[in-house]
């Protein structure tokens, strides 16, 4: 690649990266890693990510291009993008674009040349930090730019990707049965796979009281997944006790840690988080393992749940809560993503299985 700056990236506790970027920047943020194989345009784009600086810890980047479907929003949700490789020759039948114009095009910087498999030994052995990005060469003044900046995760960021109006679409079947997701920051694939299954997919801010989503008529609700620290919205917990307890209720990554929260149990923030489409989950009645896609940087404390609220699943790598399922309601919830498709359809059966219990009434 050509006409390229120095770059760094300076985490808090002092270590330094070296790299090179397209043009002259500085940003700051909390800074991550993906050890997926494939998906970066997804994970540019999922809503999770937001205000995020992505580390993609597979080498190659850039090498399928990109295209339109591969979205997971209407925009690249991360702040800056770390990568070993970047290639300018994609190869994919699908491919419109290469890797590097599309986050030119959206005015996303991005470090190339970084040693990112010693990047994310430091974030394993220290925990994820706050960092930055930056074509700069004061390692001092950027570090003050670090420490002066506030810790991600504390102040709401769900408000910064939800919708901010109800949208509704329609199945052309009639008595197709009426999906709420309650947008915490909802993905694309998602939906696609509601309205696949036959649904009206009503879409509705993160906001709305409880009565305001009964008017709406709805046979199913789905909390979906979305950024930031769960404690940050404890004044809707409330609202999703009451939708839990009237309706068949799904919770996804975020929404299944609100739902905890709901049901008496707190969250905490994980060392460095889960994120990845290869984390095994064991089921705890079935004993089966499944290999499911993750993004998450906290988990549920399962203390002070319910005693109608079990523990279903559970983490094989930490032993941190996967589900949780009430023992007398139709409601559920799972820390993974089953629309992810690592498998590339493991855990697909969950939105099934939640299906089924809107049909059962």
């Amino acid at each position: 690649m050509k006409n390229l700056y120095k770059a760094v990236i300076v985490l808090e506790d002092g270590k330094i990266f070296s790299g090179y970027s397209s043009k002259k920047f500085e940003h700051i943020g909390e800074i991550v890693f993906t050890t997926s194989m494939t998906g970066y345009q997804k994970a540019l784009t999922d809503p999770s990510y937001y205000d995020q600086i992505l580390v993609m810890t597979y080498p190659l980047q850039g090498n399928y291009g990109t295209n339109q479907d591969q979205n997971e929003s209407n925009k690249v949700q991360v702040k800056g993008f770390i990568i070993k490789e970047l290639t300018d020759v994609p190869s994919h039948w699908k491919n419109k674009g290469t890797l590097k114009s599309f986050l030119n095009k959206n005015n996303i910087p991005f470090v190339t040349d970084v040693d990112t498999r010693a990047l994310t030994k430091h974030l394993r052995r220290q925990g994820t930090m706050m960092g930055a990005i930056s074509t700069g060469n004061n390692i001092k003044t950027i570090l003050k730019h670090i420490q002066s900046f506030p810790k991600y995760g504390s102040e709401d960021i769900v408000s910064k990707v939800s919708t901010k109006k109800t949208s509704v679409k329609n199945h052309k079947s009639k008595g197709a049965p009426r999906v709420i997701i309650v947008d915490l920051g909802v993905k694309n694939n998602i939906k696609r796979i509601l309205e696949k299954n036959g649904c009206n997919v009503i879409v509705v801010p993160h906001t709305l009281s409880y009565q305001e989503i009964e008017s709406l008529h709805p046979d199913g609700i789905i909390l979906s997944p979305g950024p930031g620290d769960p404690m940050q919205l404890l004044e809707i917990a409330g609202t999703v006790k009451q939708i839990s307890e009237s309706y068949p209720t799904l919770g996804i990554c975020l929404g299944h840690q609100i739902l905890g929260i709901a049901y008496g149990a707190s969250s905490y923030k994980l060392p460095y988080g889960n994120r990845g489409s290869n984390h095994p989950v064991l089921d705890t009645t079935s004993k089966q393992v499944f290999i499911t896609s993750q993004n998450h940087g906290y988990a549920i404390d399962p203390k002070g749940l319910e005693k109608n609220m079990k523990v279903s699943q559970v983490n094989l790598n930490d032993g941190h809560v996967e589900a949780l399922n009430h023992s007398t309601l139709p409601v559920s919830s799972i820390q993974y993503h089953p629309e992810a498709s690592p498998g590339p359809h493991d855990t697909e059966f969950i939105f099934n299985n939640f299906l089924n219990k809107i049909k059962k009434g």
